[in-house]
């Protein structure tokens, strides 16, 4: 127990047992369904970073196109449908995202520290907390129904 924060009892166990899943699956969704549907309205700040990470296909088509698949997956989170496809979609997405660090080296690092990053790379790099929020979306359906 933490000084002064009283543990919860087994009741509030319980009760945030059977929230935080279906929090974090939204909240996840939220994001996504935000982030995309910037992207495919034109107004995305990560237009250029995207295009530059990605050089194909035209740098339109491609965000717009990258837009409408996270609106996509968000709302299924969202929804609560087809979970584990979109978990797993997104989670090879976010792992697509640290291709900048690659490709782009220069905007993600400070003077080319890779432990010293720039705004870019810390944007980039808080998706490590948003792959694993879907992967535990995954492993909490996978437990919930079994392996089908």
């Amino acid at each position: 127990m933490v000084e002064g924060i009283p543990r919860p009892g087994l009741a509030g166990l319980r009760v945030l047992d059977t929230v935080s899943v279906p929090l974090l699956r939204g909240s996840l969704g939220v994001v996504f369904v935000w982030f995309g549907a910037l992207k495919v309205a034109g107004t995305t700040p990560v237009a250029d970073l995207v295009a530059g990470t990605v050089p194909w296909p035209a740098p339109g088509v491609l965000v717009a196109g990258l837009g409408a698949v996270e609106v996509l997956l968000g709302g299924a989170l969202v929804a609560g449908r087809f979970l584990r496809p979109a978990a797993v979609l997104v989670m090879v997405h976010l792992g697509g995202t640290f291709l900048t660090l690659v490709v782009q080296p220069a905007v993600a690092f400070r003077a080319g520290n890779p432990l010293v990053l720039t705004l870019t790379g810390e944007f980039v790099v808080k998706n490590l907390v948003l792959f694993t929020a879907a992967l535990v979306v995954l492993c909490a359906d996978l437990r919930r129904g079994g392996v089908r």
